[in-house]
């Protein structure tokens, strides 16, 4: 048995999407279960989807097998010492606080579980944290985007779907979109309500909330993905490659997990600064073929990167 732990307290979260998407792959061929490691779970999740709570009273407990902690924890914790000890830990770890990772792979000698084995979800977050562990990008049914055709007719749009916070946003991307704007490039930006007290009404600019549209809906409606972050740095960056499945071509900042699968000027661009951004987008504005050829070249990107071999042997880590 192989049960998945996870906060499930946001229905747009990167680890919750990623523990319901492991859980589709592992299935019912692994006796997957899906549990709350939080009280704050969401109701909408779990009317969606077969999550239970953990109740020692009433005997709803994970029984032993693998115990799977994706973006949660079980630190400060009654509940881990009242059930069955696992035969396999594994802590799948998403952020660049090394602390809490110590604190989560520092077993309490009461608690008698197996050491952690971690998995990461990129080598740009390996490095970054010099860990050992695997690394396993994020799942993702690719076969939910498919590419498009070239788009007729309307602006040329570009835009970009995240978090609706502030460290998802750099700071000097509002001058960026009041350039494109000013030169006639349509904005579309998914989760940019914070935005509207900062970017003055055009009639070519959409702030939309978060999960207005799901991603497989609201990508295909660009011509570019355009992603840079503030403070927050994507360990892999989700939407960047659900972008790529949709035969996209993509501007993102360079310093980010999704930048291990771009290769600058093939499979999608990468940049330092915005001059850079402008610059690049105006070339992919001005020439329809070399969107069309990066976009193909970054769906097949993707393809490999979760081609069946490749998701088989992520998969054969948690049954062993």
């Amino acid at each position: 048995m192989i049960h998945l732990f996870n906060g499930f307290q946001d229905p747009f979260g990167g680890s919750e999407l990623k523990t319901l998407e492991l859980y589709r792959l592992l299935g019912a061929e692994a006796g997957a279960r899906l549990w709350a490691a939080s009280s704050r779970v969401s109701d909408e999740l779990m009317r969606q989807f077969p999550i239970r709570r953990i109740s020692p009273l009433t005997r709803q407990v994970p029984d032993g097998g693998t115990y799977v902690f994706i973006g949660a924890h079980w630190r400060n914790k009654i509940w881990p010492y009242l059930i069955p000890r696992p035969r396999r830990l594994i802590y799948d770890f998403s952020t660049f606080h090394p602390k809490v990772m110590a604190l989560t792979t520092r077993m309490p000698a009461l608690l008698g579980w197996p050491g952690a084995e971690l998995v990461l979800v990129s080598d740009f977050q390996k490095r970054i944290l010099q860990a050992d562990g695997v690394v396993h990008p994020s799942p993702i049914d690719i076969g939910r985007f498919s590419p498009r055709l070239e788009r007729g007719g309307g602006a040329f749009t570009i835009g970009r779907m995240s978090r609706d916070t502030p460290d998802k946003h750099h700071a000097d991307d509002v001058s960026l979109y009041e350039a494109l704007l000013a030169k006639g490039v349509a904005v579309r930006i998914q989760g940019g309500t914070q935005l509207k007290d900062r970017l003055a009404p055009h009639p070519q600019l959409e702030l939309l909330p978060v999960g207005q549209f799901a991603a497989e809906k609201f990508l295909p409606t660009l011509d570019v993905l355009y992603y840079r972050t503030g403070s927050h740095v994507e360990t892999f960056g989700r939407v960047v490659i659900e972008a790529m499945a949709c035969g996209l071509p993509v501007v993102c900042h360079s310093h980010g997990g999704y930048a291990d699968h771009i290769s600058h000027g093939e499979s999608g661009f990468l940049i330092e600064t915005t001059q850079q951004a402008l610059r690049i987008l105006a070339d992919l504005k001005s020439d329809p073929a070399l969107r069309a050829t990066v976009g193909h070249r970054a769906r097949r990107t993707v393809e490999q990167l979760f081609s069946p071999q490749a998701l088989q042997q992520r998969l054969d880590f948690y049954r062993h």
